[in-house]
């Protein structure tokens, strides 16, 4: 099921499924109790990119917390629920834009009807979650082990669990840090369920190792279609989850918006710290993407003041630099030549004339 054919459902004021835009998602670290560090986390992601946000629902305290969360943010506010049924249903009670649930194992049937029902009279959605680590024992026998299709057939155990109280503002996940499972198991979901998918490689693991298995495995899933909203989940900041999730989208050609920087390796000709100046400049241009958020626009930072401007032809601006002296390009054509010293400031200048 291509991902255009999915049901739509609205989380606050976003729309996934149906074709609307793959929408990313990140996670607080903070205590949700501790209203004043959640909100500055929140506004920061928001800042960078971050479309919706989940919070973590432990306690009773937690779900109060929602309410005062959701007054001073920006983007759907998603709740966190393990176990306790009663604390989906106070999140909801406290403005939850939408519930995050393993419906098996927050009790029985009247358990879950509870849920429903309060989901019901809101119009909020339930997310269905399932990875390979909470699989249940039977599919782990029936299966000869963690697989793909034991994920598949325990996610749509649990949606019909919802199903059975007629309510069909559902979205599905599956994960798994298995990347090559976790690949198969969304090919699998997609062909037997229309709901929207959160797709995204669960304890993928730190910035450098995660940030790989992430890439791979969501531009296997996102390539064929498959995937409405997404998480990179790193062991690292939240923020880092955003900027990798941009890129992913960017580089398959899902995201048009924002900018792009590339930049040549570095090799023997290189006469000047180029590692450290992509770095600032990659820095610079979030900043610059951050208060132009309709730009497209892609930038290109070279080593060689010979042959860079010519290498990097396709993109929009570009500066390269040696031996002391650096220059500016736009689309390939050198606009300025000035002192190494002073590159990073006129492209900032020249960002600031570019034309949206």
């Amino acid at each position: 099921m291509h991902r255009e054919h999915t049901k739509v459902v609205r989380i606050g004021d976003r729309k996934i499924g149906g074709g609307n835009p793959i929408l990313i998602q990140s996670m607080t670290n903070t205590k949700t109790e501790d209203v004043q560090a959640t909100v500055r986390q929140i506004l920061e992601l928001e800042e960078a990119g971050c479309e919706i946000i989940r919070c973590t629902v432990p306690t009773q305290e937690a779900a109060l917390a929602l309410r005062k969360i959701r007054e001073q943010i920006h983007i759907p506010l998603v709740a966190d629920i393990h176990f306790d049924y009663r604390m989906a249903i106070a999140a909801m009670e406290n403005g939850a834009d939408k519930i995050r649930i393993n419906p098996g194992n927050i009790g029985g049937a009247e358990r879950i009807r509870a849920v429903v029902e309060t989901a019901r009279e809101r119009s909020i959605p339930i997310r269905v979650g399932v990875n390979s680590g909470s699989l249940e024992k039977e599919l782990i026998q029936k299966y000869q082990g963690v697989t793909a299709e034991g994920l598949v057939e325990s996610a749509l155990d649990k949606v019909r669990m919802i199903e059975a109280f007629d309510y069909p503002q559902l979205v599905i996940s599956i994960k798994s840090s298995d990347v090559m499972m976790c690949a198969k198991a969304h090919e699998l979901l997609a062909e037997r369920t229309d709901y929207p998918i959160h797709v995204g490689i669960t304890e993928a693991g730190t910035l450098y190792a995660g940030n790989i298995k992430s890439a791979v495995g969501l531009g296997i899933i996102l390539y064929q279609g498959i995937g409405d909203t997404i998480r990179v989940s790193l062991t690292g900041p939240p923020l880092e989850e955003i900027r990798s999730a941009k890129t992913i989208l960017r580089s398959l050609g899902l995201r048009k918006k924002g900018v792009e920087v590339v930049s040549c390796p570095t090799c023997g000709r290189t006469e000047i710290d180029l590692i450290g100046l992509a770095g600032q400049v990659e820095q610079m241009t979030e900043r610059f993407a951050a208060k132009n958020p309709s730009v497209h626009l892609k930038v290109a930072v070279m080593g060689c003041p010979v042959n860079g401007p010519g290498e990097a032809r396709e993109a929009d601006l570009g500066i390269a630099g040696g031996k002391g002296v650096g220059i500016l390009f736009r689309q390939g054509e050198i606009i300025k030549k000035v002192p190494e010293a002073e590159l990073l400031h006129c492209l900032w200048e020249e960002l600031q004339r570019w034309e949206q």
